[in-house]
């Protein structure tokens, strides 16, 4: 199957890789994106030196545009869902703006595909934040890092939901309704609870994307914090596998139909805050003093995605190791360095 795909927020930095992925493999392109997060409008231009006049982009938002949702999503043969609000801290600060985003706008193109006459594909990027801080798991604390000493595969998908903050609650409320429009309405959806993502075309922030937040800060001088003591542990898939993984889903989707998975890079690629600033000095000579502060609201100590199941159904696991993804993004950072510094105002 390779056809007619669109994408909303196409224009992030999930979107944008995983455009440019569709497009080098022969699929039709169109991007849907509101253009408010910082650096989509760079992104685009990156696409369209990249790959000119193989892709389409539709300005619009998934919360009022019903019209043009209902046009796309009827016209293509899949749907990769990525437009959302994307951090907790923002979403403790405007609860109704996540609300909307997420739930609305994930409702909104979910009607869209059962009004189509031939109903496409739909793939929801959902997150591990719809399972809250694991309290009732036992998290051991080690020197450098927590660690989640009754799960060494990482957390499975029949891990209890627990919407803990406004973004789990309406991330997981619209991980709910993408697998119940496949059971009530025979959509063919799939949902992928994500972990961390990284990699080029990242313009991360303090509150979202922070391993390419935190190399832009280290590289710029810019000011960082710590928030919490710094063992907290996240695992890191790069863009390139999780892209990959999207288009084998949607051309199984015979096999994946109205399915969740776990998806990240696994037990062999976690770090934690304190290993990840112990090794960008060590390996990479960058050093920076960090300003502390307490554990923001909502913060996982540690998560980790056991992809047992993705990997039993699929066939897949990350390729990228962490010691290959993060040079790799360095060397993006340090080759735009001019772009970077006008987006962040750094010196």
């Amino acid at each position: 199957m390779k056809s007619r795909i669109l994408i909303t927020g196409g224009a992030g930095f999930i979107g944008i890789n995983t455009a440019a992925h569709f497009i080098r493999r022969g699929w039709q392109v169109t991007l849907l994106d509101n253009l408010s997060r910082k650096g989509t409008d760079i992104n685009l231009k990156w696409l369209s030196r990249e790959h000119q006049k193989h892709f389409s982009f539709i300005k619009a938002d998934v919360r009022y545009d019903q019209k043009v949702l209902d046009r796309e999503v009827a016209r293509h043969d899949a749907v990769i869902h990525l437009a959302a609000q994307v951090a907790v801290t923002t979403s403790i600060a405007d609860p109704r703006a996540d609300f909307e985003i997420n739930i609305l706008g994930t409702f909104n193109v979910l009607e869209a595909a059962r009004k189509a006459k031939t109903p496409p594909v739909v793939l929801y990027s959902s997150t591990n934040k719809v399972y809250g801080n694991l309290e009732a798991l036992k998290i051991k604390e080690q020197k450098k890092r927590y660690e989640l000493a009754a799960l060494p595969n990482g957390v499975p998908e029949s891990q209890q939901l627990d919407f803990h903050s406004p973004y789990g609650c309406s991330k997981g409320a619209a991980d709910k309704y993408v697998r119940d429009y496949a059971r009530i309405y025979g959509i063919p959806t799939v949902v992928f609870r994500q972990s961390c993502i990284y990699g080029q075309n990242q313009f991360g922030v303090e509150d979202q994307g922070w391993v390419a937040w935190f190399i832009i800060a280290l590289l710029s001088g810019h000011p960082l914090t710590l928030y919490g003591n710094g063992k907290q542990v996240r695992e890191l898939l790069y863009i390139y596998d999780l892209s990959a993984l999207y288009e084998r889903a949607i051309e199984k989707i015979a096999t994946v139909r109205g399915e969740a998975f776990n998806i990240g890079g696994g037990p062999g690629n976690t770090r934690s805050l304190l290993e990840f600033f112990s090794e960008m000095k060590e390996n990479h000579g960058l050093k920076q003093k960090l300003s502390r502060a307490p554990i923001r609201q909502g913060d996982q100590k540690v998560f980790v995605s056991d992809n047992t199941k993705i990997k039993k159904i699929l066939g897949w696991m990350p390729k990228i190791r962490v010691e290959d993804g993060i040079p790799a993004l360095l060397s993006w950072v340090n080759e735009n360095r001019g772009t970077i510094a006008s987006l962040y105002l750094v010196r």
